[in-house]
């Protein structure tokens, strides 16, 4: 296992709870070589973490933010090195 990887944390901010966004984030997460989370926050947004290579991170992300424009109004994004957190990618509380 690499000792850092690429990380990008995204919260999303709109009408992101309610319409299926964490299931919708977790079926394009299957297409693509990620790990990492997405929760619903109790302050209305989504927030998304995914950890991998830098391109799939990166094409991950922009997978999301185009099926789910209609609900998104504002992304805040950082990103970092890191060493790995995940094994895999799911829906957390």
């Amino acid at each position: 296992m690499p000792d850092s990887i690429y990380r990008e944390e995204v919260h999303f901010t709109g009408r992101v709870q309610g319409v299926g966004f964490r299931y919708a984030t977790l079926q394009a997460a299957k297409e693509f070589e990620v790990t990492g989370e997405v929760k619903n926050l109790p302050d209305g947004r989504v927030q998304l973490v995914a950890e991998g290579k830098e391109s799939e991170v990166t094409a991950f992300r922009e997978e999301v933010q185009d099926r789910l424009k209609p609900f998104i109004r504002e992304i805040d994004l950082k990103r970092e090195t890191c060493p790995p957190n995940y094994r895999s990618f799911e829906i957390t509380r």
